[in-house]
């Protein structure tokens, strides 16, 4: 699993990317297949990093910032469509 992690991280992430350029083009519904499962992608290297937490505490640290940054964008396209 170590081997592949950079590779499963960079297809979720680019998973992401795709579907977040899908849904500005063809609307959510389309878009929201390739992100869920680059999220998905990016939890499993997420959660293997955090159970392996000594060899990993920068990435880890990283990792916090991204997902806190990403909820609170998350927030505020939710308030924004009320």
């Amino acid at each position: 699993m170590k081997k592949y992690l950079r590779e499963i991280e960079a297809s979720g992430l680019g998973l992401v990317i795709i579907g977040i350029i899908i849904s500005w083009i063809w609307g959510d519904n389309f878009g929201m297949w390739p992100c869920v499962t680059g999220l998905l992608l990016w939890l499993i290297t997420f959660l293997y990093k955090a159970f392996h937490w000594n060899e990993y505490t920068r990435e880890n640290k990283q990792n916090i910032i991204i997902l806190m940054i990403a909820i609170v964008i998350i927030i505020i396209q939710m308030l924004s469509r009320l």
